[in-house]
């Protein structure tokens, strides 16, 4: 029964976090996004002491079940090992902690966020792993499903679906996706939960707790045939059927060793202290010293002081001539979402987990391609711009990296300014008027002037007043200069309010 209601909890979180990347209408969110703000790192990174006071008091009750039914990333693992349970029964096997390999993992992810090396820590953390894997994977999939929907509801008069445009917004991040999955997936399929007892920073520090949990799986060694069949089906390796233990800070609480069981000799329940064997002290192997507790408070310390291919695009103009795709400039400052405050706070508390570039309904949004910021959001204005009235992004962001607005205050958040060059305008390359970017200016910071005053009829060029421009890019956007605009928006590494 414990199984039952586990296995129900966690397909029913799995299946909303990833619902919560294929909506790109953002509907869901309002609903369900506390589901992201529950998950560890980002809780962390929030500052949201209520949330992780919850999971470690969750793990000091019931030990890992965090991992085995609020990781997406965890319940994506157990699908692969039930797959391999069908292909090979009774497929695991006890094996000896790798504390040392954890620990060490564990060091370079905080090393990371105290270095602020955001990509090192976004390919280690979980939740993070996930999200690339559903907005790069899956995302697409679910789009081309829609798109499909949407034709032949247009062809009834109905419009209950809309074309969404599917296109690769950076090949880095989905390469790092693809390998995350399939490394994953072969792993889980073969070893089970090699990954979140060995690798996984959030299933070392949750380790910590779950030892001293008060429900725990408990092996009784006086009715224990050794038939081997809990060991032979944990997933964990953490059974040791020989010496009747459990190791805890591996177990992951997905109760399969209760099922497999059918001489109750293991029960779920709370236990003064562990059962033990009766064999003498010279039997008894030498057991490493524990530094978990050590290790856990050092982490901890440190933590807490640094916590901080596409739907069918037009190509043609009017079926006659080619339109050349736009290409994005080359910034000396990145631009970073209004409700970010800088680069360095985005940076510090961004997960990279991709949940704000699945909603951007503008595709303004796209993983960085830069080694320091590698997989974390950026803006970029090739295929839309930063609509003032859209808050998506800051609505959905689990871990305050963009903190949420509304959209008056979005409409005087400066991210950047505009950029006027003389060579790729229109009004003085093609001698033609223009005036698109002034035109379509949202908050009036560009007026059409003359390009030579004393000279009667001289071509309108545009100004740019950059005290009022607030770096949306519908100038960037809608320019008809190609392959570059002739006036594009430069970031600003600390934003301010005008």
């Amino acid at each position: 029964m414990l199984r039952k209601i586990r296995i129900t909890l966690a397909l029913l979180c799995f299946g909303l976090i990833t619902l919560l990347f294929l909506d790109f209408t953002g509907t869901l969110h309002a609903y369900f996004g506390w589901l992201a703000k529950i998950q560890f790192l980002p809780a962390v990174l929030a500052v949201n002491v209520g949330v992780v006071l919850g999971l470690i008091l969750l793990t000091l009750l019931f030990g890992r079940v965090y991992c085995s039914v609020i990781c997406p990333l965890g319940v994506m693992q157990d699908g692969f090992g039930w797959l391999g349970k069908k292909a090979k029964k009774n497929r695991y096997t006890y094996s000896p902690a790798k504390s040392w390999l954890r620990y060490v993992v564990l060091g370079l992810f905080i090393g990371a966020l105290v270095a602020n090396i955001g990509s090192l820590a976004a390919l280690l953390a979980p939740y993070s792993a996930y999200g690339r894997i559903a907005s790069n994977l899956f995302a697409p999939l679910w789009q081309w499903g829609n798109n499909v929907l949407a034709y032949f509801a247009e062809r009834f008069g109905s419009y209950a679906f809309y074309e969404k445009e599917v296109w690769l917004k950076s090949l880095p991040t989905f390469i790092v996706a693809a390998l995350t999955f399939v490394l994953l997936g072969v792993l889980a399929w073969r070893n089970g939960r090699t990954y979140c007892n060995t690798i996984c920073p959030v299933g070392t520090i949750l380790s910590c707790f779950a030892r001293f949990a008060w429900f725990k799986p408990t092996l009784d060694a006086d009715k224990c045939v050794g038939c081997r069949l809990c060991e032979r089906n944990c997933k964990a390796a953490c059974i040791d059927v020989q010496h009747h233990r459990i190791d805890y800070s591996r177990c992951v609480g997905c109760m399969d060793c209760l099922d497999r069981c059918n001489k109750g000799a293991i029960t779920f329940k709370h236990t003064a202290k562990s059962v033990r064997p009766a064999v003498s002290a010279a039997a008894e192997p030498a057991q490493p010293v524990d530094t978990a507790r050590r290790s856990f408070l050092a982490g901890v310390g440190v933590l807490a002081a640094t916590s901080a291919l596409k739907a069918q695009e037009k190509q043609v103009d009017g079926g006659l001539a080619a339109i050349v795709a736009k290409q994005r400039p080359q910034r000396q400052t990145p631009i970073v979402p209004p409700g970010a405050r800088s680069l360095s706070h985005f940076s510090q508390h961004c997960t990279a987990c991709q949940l704000c570039v699945s909603v951007c309904p503008n595709n303004v949004l796209r993983p960085s391609t830069d080694l320091e910021t590698l997989m974390q959001p950026e803006s970029s204005y090739e295929r839309g711009y930063c609509r003032p009235e859209c808050t998506k992004c800051s609505e959905v962001c689990p871990a305050g990296a963009i903190q949420k607005i509304t959209p008056a205050e979005k409409s005087s958040i400066q991210i950047g300014h505009a950029v006027w060059v003389a060579q790729n305008c229109v009004p003085l390359t093609d001698g033609v008027a223009c005036g698109n970017c002034a035109r379509h200016c949202p908050a009036g910071a560009i007026t059409m002037v003359s390009s030579d005053p004393e000279v009667p009829g001289a071509p309108q060029i545009p100004a740019v007043n950059t005290e009022r421009c607030i770096g949306c890019g519908a100038c960037e956007n809608l320019c008809p200069a190609r392959p570059f605009s002739a006036i594009y928006v430069e970031g600003h590494e600390r934003h301010r309010e005008i």
